[in-house]
């Protein structure tokens, strides 16, 4: 069951791990889909043949943009959502890493710490959050990096405090 948790108690999460998601499976059809959506079919990707026998991994791994982007899917069944909030919006990244391949087949599930909520403006909350996409049983994360997002709410509903 997904956690509600109301605007003002937001900023008191900050340096604690707030979410860990479900485990996804990445598989090939996943694969092939982003590589169409892309356009981007390498080999190490979309031909199991070539890449058991060309490529280092022994086997397709998803592409990197992918392994990002499922954290979007990862942020729902990972952090409590916000009661007051209307919209999230996505305002980029810092400092992405790709720190190990995920191999086709392999489960991913990411981690999320608050690192810094602010308020913008009437209506909004700048959150960013350091993120780690993990590969079950590897030490080594996929990805990790720096996530901000915006939580756009109505100004009525801003905290007076803030």
């Amino acid at each position: 069951m997904t956690k509600i948790i109301s605007l003002k108690d937001v900023s008191a999460l900050t340096g604690q791990e707030i979410g860990v998601s479900d485990w996804i499976t990445v598989d090939q059809t996943m694969i092939n889909q982003f590589a169409d959506a892309t356009l981007d079919q390498q080999f190490i990707h979309t031909d199991p043949e070539r890449a058991a026998k060309e490529s280092p991994f022994g086997e397709t791994i998803a592409h990197g943009f992918l392994t990002l982007s499922l954290l979007s899917a990862m942020n729902y069944s990972a952090l409590p959502k916000i009661r007051e909030q209307t919209m999230g919006l996505n305002y980029g990244f810092d400092k992405i890493r790709f720190g190990s391949p995920v191999r086709v087949g392999r489960r991913v599930r990411g981690k999320f710490v608050l690192k810094e909520a602010r308020y913008r403006g009437a209506n909004m909350l700048m959150t960013s959050y350091d993120v780690k996409v993990e590969i079950e049983n590897e030490r080594k994360p996929a990805v990790s990096g720096i996530w901000l997002t915006i939580v756009q709410f109505d100004p009525k509903d801003r905290p007076q405090d803030e």
